[in-house]
């Protein structure tokens, strides 16, 4: 027996004892199926074979659809979790001073930001020193400021969050590291009848890490948190 028959056996005993696997590889049916239409020649038109290339497709493109759907649902249950840490770390905190670090330090790398400001609008300008010891967390505006800002480059109501890039970052936002942002999740805050509203601002030196396509649930989930804890502080 020369050793392209025995190849042929092994081979050929190899398929036999385990059939499933050159039905489940797709490269291999698709292989055999080609010789197959290539023996018939070109005068033969094999409708039963054309009906399972579409039926291939189709079965393609909801397994695509199928892994989109799942690497959504991971996405947004790795974003809830990501939420409700950051969250639970802001509680933790029994002082003001270091509710507000907390926020400029934890909760932005627990939430995979590089930096976070809060906005408060007040009548009074001066200059806090308070303020300049928090490291850029806290920054104070002139009332009517923050809606200017979240409707800047766009008519109508400023909206509750806005998810853009950001060409020319706002030094009094980002601080002296603006140019280094790309773009921007701005929250407004209600801190309650009488007061001015304020503006939670999250940076990101990627561009494309906040686009106004992406959802916005959770976001608004942590504004209304966060302005809820505000307004005890406040009070």
């Amino acid at each position: 027996m020369s050793s392209n028959t025995k190849l042929k056996d092994n081979l050929r005993a190899a398929i036999l004892a385990e059939p499933d696997a050159v039905l489940d590889d797709k490269d291999l049916m698709q292989a055999l199926v080609t010789a197959n239409e290539q023996a018939r020649g070109d005068n033969v038109i094999d409708l039963r074979g054309i009906a399972m290339q579409r039926l291939e497709a189709r079965l393609d493109r909801l397994e695509d659809t199928h892994r989109s759907v799942i690497a959504a649902a991971y996405e947004n249950l790795a974003g809830t979790n990501q939420v409700h840490r950051a969250i639970l770390r802001l509680l933790e905190r029994v002082e003001f001073e270091d509710f507000l670090r907390a926020l400029g330090s934890d909760v932005a790398e627990i939430l995979r930001v590089d930096h976070i400001t809060l906005v408060l609008e007040t009548t009074a300008m001066q200059e806090d020193q308070a303020i300049e010891k928090l490291g850029g967390v806290l920054t104070v505006v002139e009332p009517g400021a923050i809606n200017a800002y979240l409707s800047q480059d766009r008519g109508g109501p400023a909206r509750e969050v806005v998810l853009r890039q950001v060409p020319n970052p706002n030094p009094r936002i980002f601080g002296a590291t603006a140019n280094q942002f790309r773009s921007e999740a701005c929250l407004k805050l209600n801190l309650g009848d009488g007061r001015l509203p304020g503006m939670i601002v999250m940076g990101s030196k990627d561009a494309n890490h906040f686009t106004p396509q992406l959802g916005t649930d959770l976001l608004s989930f942590f504004a209304s948190v966060f302005e809820r804890s505000m307004r005890h502080w406040l009070s």
